[in-house]
């Protein structure tokens, strides 16, 4: 998911950077007023972007040749809703391209969109329809985790496919290889990612039911 440094043209660079800046910006504003209302939830916080840190900083050889990884976004997006995570993610990505040579600093507003807005987007989605249909906790975290991470690599499929398109098929053409070397790869990983997900939500509510409870957390149905 990480698209390396110097890998997109320019323009698309300046492009996905500019997309991403609002949600950064709304999600430092959200982490400021949930840090005021509930002091308790930082050390959750903080957390929850290691969790996010450790997932998405494991490469793992794919069939296809390249290297993917889970992204960890589905927890901070259950916990603390969509935009908080895309701080998170912001963070850890650019921690990750100046330390650790993962992503790049020209791709970083891509790279935040794909891990950091459509993935945590799409798990909050799946987070609160699930429960709000009464879905259990474990069925809610699980759904949320596992399609929060594979719809990231979806989306890194049609950035890619945007700056290299086809000569015969296009953008389309371009989109269903780069869909064949990371989403269907992805998929085993996003469902190992789901029951980890469910396994530490299982753990907070056991070590810290406090911080849960103000976060609303508990308040939905548990496993």
């Amino acid at each position: 998911m990480h698209i390396m440094e110097g890998f997109l043209p320019a323009t698309h660079c300046v492009g996905w950077a500019l997309a991403s800046a609002p949600f950064v910006a709304a999600g430092a504003v959200r982490i400021r007023r949930v840090v005021r209302q509930h002091p308790e939830v930082k050390l959750l916080l903080g957390a929850s972007g290691a969790y996010v840190f450790v997932l998405s900083a494991l490469k793992l050889p794919s069939v296809t040749g390249s290297c993917s990884h889970p992204t960890g976004t589905g927890l901070a997006a259950s916990l603390f809703g969509p935009t908080v995570t895309t701080v998170l993610s912001a963070i850890v990505l650019l921690f990750q391209a100046l330390l650790l040579a993962h992503g790049g600093l020209t791709t970083l507003g891509a790279n935040i969109f794909s891990m950091g807005i459509v993935g945590p987007f799409v798990a909050w989605g799946l987070y609160r329809g699930l429960s709000a249909a009464g879905a259990s906790l474990a069925v809610a975290i699980f759904f949320a985790a596992a399609l929060g991470d594979l719809s990231t690599y979806v989306v890194t499929s049609f950035q890619l496919a945007l700056a290299f398109p086809d000569p015969a098929g296009g953008v389309a053409g371009a989109a269903g290889k780069f869909l064949g070397v990371f989403a269907v790869t992805q998929v085993p990983l996003a469902i190992s990612e789901g029951l980890l997900t469910v396994v530490v939500m299982n753990l907070l509510g056991k070590y810290s039911a406090g911080e849960l409870s103000a976060l609303s957390v508990l308040s939905r149905r548990s496993a």
